[in-house]
């Protein structure tokens, strides 16, 4: 991305897209019974509490009565039927791992197979968006927590912990061609979750080789573990190599989210917050996700950054649309075009004209 001299002042700064994920699959409801959700009655209270707090994109995952994540997709049929009515202009946004939480005691937290998550593009409601992972690696969400993160939860049982510091993500390239073959064909925005810079490499070639035609809406997913954990010089870096069409959110874990979103809000960037990603308030206490989204939104006041209305940041996403071909693509992103056959030096859309 590039950055004029004028590029911190906010009025020449996109309006601030708040995501919120409020569902948490991680915990355990008495982890955090104050905000996490076990009934569908309470998973919708939860969406409408965080978008009249100010966010705009639901991040979406669901919970079964047993209090353990739904891997159901009629479950979250139900879920996004419920959510079109109660927050109608909200961009709806599927969690892409379903629910990586155990199924029970000893049981491995995993990520679905394949084939269960491509039928994420055949929900009905159809989502706005379903995230998506780039290249099979490692997600230890454990490797950065400390004792003080995990203290009276869930994640005190060492069992727990150790099954998910022993986590990967299957994102190989034949399911992550398929998928997006998929999702496009459903009118279904994917949106990138990114947690390195050869992920980043990985979606541009994507991109190029015309697997993926439309927008592209990225979250630097910083949460250590496999992924870059959250080092200002690894978000310049990722935030310098993003091109300049992209949107880009800053996500990442616990502590370290409110002051990470604090520079992507000066940056003109957009943020995620929620008690997927934090309970702890800077001072010690839990925080609710409708709290930690009005919190955002009192800083991006302080910074003079206006806070997106729903269909801003629908704008500011461009759901809906689609381009014609990877030169389109290319050129929407902000990438250098395809060479041309028996092109040499570098590429560029600037042609140098003689006048």
């Amino acid at each position: 991305m590039h950055f004029h001299d004028d590029a911190l002042f906010p009025e020449n700064q996109d309006k601030l897209v708040i995501t919120v994920a409020p569902y948490g699959p991680e915990w355990e409801v008495d982890d955090f019974p104050e905000d996490l959700p076990l009934s569908m009655d309470e998973h919708v209270q939860q969406a409408v509490d965080c978008f009249e707090a100010g966010a705009t994109v639901l991040h979406i995952h669901v919970r079964e009565l047993d209090g353990k994540g739904s891997k159901r997709l009629s479950k979250f049929n139900e879920m996004l039927g419920r959510l079109r009515e109660a927050v109608p202009e909200m961009i709806l946004q599927i969690g892409g791992s379903i629910s990586f939480a155990p199924e029970g005691e000893g049981a491995e937290a995993k990520w679905l197979s394949d084939d269960t998550r491509h039928m994420l593009a055949e929900l009905d409601p159809a989502p706005d968006q379903v995230t998506i992972a780039i290249n099979t690696g490692q997600m230890n969400i454990m490797e950065l927590m400390t004792e003080n993160d995990t203290r009276g939860t869930s994640l005190e049982r060492p069992e727990l912990a150790e099954t998910y510091r022993e986590m990967t993500v299957p994102a190989g390239p034949t399911w992550v061609e398929e998928h997006l073959r998929r999702l496009q064909a459903a009118g279904i925005q994917p949106h990138f979750q990114l947690g390195s810079i050869p992920q980043l490499e990985t979606v541009e070639r994507v991109v190029r080789r015309g697997f993926y035609t439309g927008p592209l809406n990225i979250t630097w997913v910083a949460i250590g573990g496999g992924l870059d954990g959250p080092n200002p010089y690894n978000m310049m870096e990722f935030i310098r190599r993003v091109p300049d069409g992209a949107s880009l959110t800053l996500e990442t874990l616990m502590r370290s989210v409110l002051p990470v979103n604090t520079m992507a809000i000066a940056m003109g960037l957009h943020t995620r917050c929620g008690n997927e990603d934090n309970l702890w308030a800077p001072r010690g206490g839990k925080i609710t996700s409708a709290e930690q989204v009005r919190q955002l939104v009192r800083v991006a006041g302080e910074l003079g950054r206006e806070v997106a209305t729903a269909k801003e940041a629908r704008e500011i996403y461009r759901i809906g649309e689609s381009y014609a071909d990877a030169d389109e693509t290319l050129a929407q992103a902000g990438y250098a075009p395809n060479r041309r056959p028996g092109q040499v030096g570098f590429t560029h859309y600037a042609q140098h004209q003689n006048v």
